[in-house]
This record gives C-alpha cells, sequence and structure tokens, in this order.
C-alpha cells in the first residue's frame, strides 16, 4: 500500500532524542510506575508479585474484564463488550480505517488534524474530501462546508475533539449537528479523542459514543493518563456491524495486546480521577505560562486553546516553518513542530503540556532565537 510520509512521526523521529527543550512533545507530563503506584495509592510489590506469578500467555484476548470497564468509565453508555483494545490511539485508527474503508468509499476529514485521519484512507483507495478548520472560525467545522462535502457514498465522517494541533474543542451542541449531517447519509463518525478530558475549564467533556448510535471514539492511555509507554489504546462504540468488523481484522493484524499494558492500564483506569486531578492541573498551569509568553512576544500569535495539550501558533517573520524549526533546533536546542507538518505554513505546534521549567526554558529560548530574526 502507498501511503504518504507521516509529516510529524517523521519530525518527531529525526530530532526528539537530541532536543534540550523539548516543547514538541504532546502528551502530558509522562510518569513513572514509581509514580503511577504513589498517585493511584495501591501496593505496588503485591501488583508486581501477583503480575510476575502469570504465565505470559496470549492474555485475554478481547482485553480484560477489568481494563475495558476502566474504559467504561471514560463515557456514559458504553458497557464492556463495546470496547476494542488496540495498540495505542494509532493503531486504533488505523484499525477502524482498514475494517471499514474499500476503495471508492466517501470519506470527509478535517484539515488541520493528526494525518492518520485523512492519509490512511486515501491510501487505502477511499475518496477523501477535506474539511478545512480556520483561525477566525475558531478552528471548528464549518457546518455548511461539512453538508457540501457529504453525499449518499459517504461512509465516514472523521473529526478530533480536542483538535490536534490546535486545541479547539467542539460542544456538544456542534457535534450533535455534525451527527445530523452524518445521519442524513448513513455514515459513521469517527472521533479521535485522545486528548477528551484535559479541559481548561471543568464540566464533563462529551464523547461521540455518548452522542450518536454510529459514533467511534478512538483513545489511549498515552496522551490524557501520561502513560504513552505502555501502547495501550481502544476503539469504543454502539455499532454492532462495526464492532463485527473491529473483531473479525484483529485476528489478522492485533490478535491481542500486551497482558503487562492491559494490567497497568486497568489499574491506572480505576484511579483515573486522580490522574486526570494531576494532568488537569498540569495544562491549565502551563498553558497561562504560554498564554502570557504569547502575550509579552508581539511576532506571535495564536487562538488560545480550550482543550489538549497543544497550540498552533504562528509567527509574522518571512521564514518557512521547516526552516525555522529546525534553526531554532540547531541554534538553541529547543524543539517544536513546524506547522507545515499540517499544512499551516508560517506556524509552530507547541506541546504545553511538559514539565513546567521545560517549558520555560524552552519559550526562553525561541524568545531569543526571535530576536535574531527581527
Amino acid at each position: 500500500m502507498n501511503i504518504k510520509p507521516f509529516a510529524v512521526e517523521e519530525w518527531m523521529n529525526a530530532y526528539e532524542d537530541g532536543a534540550r527543550y523539548n516543547i514538541a512533545e504532546t502528551c502530558v507530563d509522562s510518569v513513572s510506575l514509581d509514580e503511577l503506584f504513589l498517585l493511584a495509592g495501591e501496593d505496588k510489590q503485591a501488583f508486581l508479585e501477583r503480575f510476575c506469578a502469570r504465565r505470559l500467555t496470549y492474555g485475554d484476548i478481547v482485553g480484560s474484564e477489568a481494563l475495558r470497564e476502566g474504559v467504561c468509565g471514560l463515557y456514559k453508555s458504553l458497557k464492556p463488550d463495546e470496547v476494542i483494545p488496540t495498540h495505542g490511539a494509532a493503531g486504533a485508527n488505523y484499525h477502524v480505517f482498514c475494517s471499514l474503508i474499500s476503495p471508492g468509499d466517501g470519506v470527509v476529514s478535517i484539515m488541520p488534524a493528526y494525518q492518520q485521519l485523512y492519509s490512511i484512507p486515501e491510501a487505502i483507495g477511499a475518496d477523501v474530501w477535506l474539511m478545512h478548520l480556520r483561525q477566525e472560525n475558531g478552528y471548528l467545522p464549518d457546518l455548511a462546508e461539512l453538508k457540501s462535502l457529504v453525499d449518499e457514498n459517504t461512509k465516514l465522517i472523521c473529526v478530533n475533539n480536542p483538535n490536534n494541533p490546535t486545541g479547539a474543542l467542539m460542544s456538544r451542541e456542534l457535534l450533535g449537528r455534525i451527527i445530523e449531517v452524518a445521519r442524513s447519509v448513513d455514515a459513521y463518525v469517527l472521533c479521535d479523542e485522545v486528548y477528551r478530558n484535559l479541559t481548561q475549564e471543568d464540566g464533563w467533556c462529551e464523547s461521540i459514543v455518548d452522542l450518536y448510535e454510529k459514533g467511534i471514539s478512538v483513545s489511549s492511555m498515552s496522551k490524557v493518563f501520561s502513560l504513552a509507554g505502555l501502547r495501550m489504546g481502544w476503539i469504543a462504540t454502539h455499532d454492532k456491524q462495526a464492532l463485527r468488523a473491529f473483531l473479525s481484522h484483529r485476528d489478522y493484524n492485533l490478535i491481542s495486546c500486551g497482558m503487562f499494558d492491559d494490567a497497568v492500564s486497568a489499574l491506572a483506569l480505576r484511579h483515573a480521577d486522580a490522574l486526570l486531578r494531576r494532568n488537569r492541573t498540569i495544562v491549565r498551569e502551563n498553558l497561562a505560562i504560554l498564554d502570557a509568553w504569547i502575550s509579552e512576544n508581539p511576532h506571535f500569535y495564536y487562538t488560545k486553546p480550550q482543550a489538549g495539550t497543544t497550540a498552533l501558533v504562528y509567527y509574522d517573520f518571512d521564514v518557512p516553518s521547516y526552516d525555522f524549526c529546525k534553526r531554532l533546533y540547531d541554534e538553541t536546542g529547543a524543539f517544536v513542530t513546524p506547522g507545515d507538518c499540517f499544512e499551516q505554513p508560517k506556524s509552530m505546534r507547541i506541546g504545553y503540556a511538559c514539565d513546567k521549567k521545560t517549558l520555560e526554558d524552552g519559550l526562553t529560548a525561541l524568545a531569543r532565537f526571535a530576536e535574531t530574526l527581527g
């Protein structure tokens, strides 16, 4: 299968390990197993003794009951048999497309967003139509544009909520209107929800699964729970036909997830509230730091994120984003992601959910670099 290079991942793979100030990272500041057990208030030794006594078989092919019940706790209406564990959210998105989409099917996806949402269906041979998110509209979908892109051939509408890279957050009302469009052509709605619940304000963050009978939620332990090293994600949906397709395709490309990943994820999900309190504090305090920095540095501007861990920051220098970000990296060690990875020129994606000192030092380096351009 021919597929376009994954721009964001290729950039991260090339430069992340050598960064001095990594403010490109999109996960909330990662935790160790020691930190997880402290946050959860669980007995680490007892857990390890139980796990180390287990034979390393394939484990629970459909995922342990504890894991799937933990995932259900993140939704209002989900049942354990409506959860398909996967190898991260990246594996979940790929699995959805390969299970549901055939050449010639119509797929509508947003731009900017994580590249999987449009490059994978395009590579499969789907007819992909892009719905452009615009800064003047708060990076929210334009319903008139969406209606113009769907027809009786549309099989799937892909959205990302909260949005990566902009941090835009769709309301229940807007999601409902997207659902109305999808229902009019009997289309699925795939919502990549890996940043869901990392909000700047308190309150319930809606999931597409709880609102639409053909809604498909994809998420993982990586961003919201600071456990990317587990490589644990999931697909969640009420739609029985889709579930059958996901289970059938799993036999070809997944079989089961790792026993250790499953066990640690289940433990973390039992204490989701504690992890969410920690991580919401980080994203809220750190976004305030970024917002103050934007106010103090007139060469940069953005639409303030409402949720998630990333911001799309524009600059007024006449420098392509790849050149800007590579020079910044080489001259200061500060690492950000070029906006052109998302087809957004003269901008960069900043991940503000790292530890506070890294964020402050990285932004200081960015400001000093800007002085050399200006």
